[in-house]
């Protein structure tokens, strides 16, 4: 996994290039810019980027174009960040070994900060620095904000909360985790879909693979939260069982959790083989997830 890791630090040195030079050209004098670089750069591995790079390493599509689809994934993903850790919500106050953007400024920055990296996802989808058509364009942002909103990341956070110290079913649990988690990474492969012009049926199958990876992401976050070193994580780990969350690890045991993500990534694997040797991208990332440790 060596070569994987160092192609998993080029994408997000690439991404965060691509991110900086975005706010470039932003006003330096809006009070705003500082809390949002915080949140955006808070040391992430961008890996949601690299799903959407090594998706559409499969079709053939411009790295540039790839690049900047990933950083406005990444700005989703840091805004929800952002407002999950704020008191009203998780109420946390580190964020991988640095404080939360809510401890480091206030809360109200914090909700503004993450309301500005939301909005900035659009502005980059619909930006002239990606070379796609408008149309392409209008699908992309059509999907990303059925992905971030309330049938999607919004909706999951909302049941991740509601079901707190409350006795929930697999099913139910897997459901959150498809909404909250998955939705996203099924953007990043839905992405290329839309991108390559395939058919609707071509689309939705990239979708289901990338929302089968989010799944097997949220369950090894909730694996690592719960036998997870708290030096290596970035904050404080068996924090889901304190506040009661609905986790599957919570739910079946750890080891039963940890059969389950097995078999998630098994027919992950065969899914993704169906494209051949320029899926081996994708494969190593799913690979990746099992085994990370942070």
């Amino acid at each position: 996994m060596l070569k994987f890791s160092k192609r998993l630090n080029s994408i997000a040195k690439s991404t965060d290039s691509y991110l900086k030079r975005n706010f470039s050209k932003q006003n330096y004098h809006n009070k705003l810019i500082k809390p949002m670089k915080y949140g955006l750069f808070s040391g992430g591995k961008r890996f949601r980027s690299a799903i959407v790079v090594n998706t559409g390493k499969i079709f053939g599509i411009e790295y540039r174009n790839l690049i900047a689809i990933g950083a406005a994934v990444e700005c989703i993903h840091s805004y929800s960040l952002m407002h999950d850790d704020l008191p009203a919500m998780d109420n946390d106050d580190l964020r991988r070994g640095k404080l939360s953007t809510h401890k480091k400024f206030n809360e109200f920055t914090a909700i503004l900060a993450g309301n500005s990296l939301l909005t900035l996802a659009f502005e980059i989808l619909s930006s002239k620095d990606l070379n796609l058509s408008e149309n392409i364009k209008i699908k992309l942002i059509h999907a990303l904000s059925n992905c971030s909103g309330y049938s999607g990341l919004a909706g999951g956070q909302y049941f991740d909360l509601t079901f707190e110290n409350k006795k929930i079913s697999k099913k139910n649990i897997i459901q959150m985790q498809r909404k909250k988690t998955g939705k996203l990474f099924g953007f990043c492969c839905e992405s290329i879909g839309i991108v390559s012009k395939k058919n609707f049926r071509s689309i939705s199958f990239l979708k289901e693979i990338g929302m089968e990876i989010g799944l097997l992401f949220q369950i090894v976050d909730d694996l690592i939260d719960y036998k997870g070193d708290s030096s290596v994580v970035g904050k404080p780990t068996k924090s889901d069982k304190k506040k009661g969350k609905a986790t599957l690890v919570n739910l079946l045991g750890y080891d039963l959790t940890l059969d389950f993500a097995n078999e998630i990534k098994k027919k992950l694997d065969y899914k993704i083989k169906k494209y051949g040797s320029k899926a081996d991208g994708l494969l190593e990332s799913v690979e990746f997830i099992l085994n990370r440790k942070f």
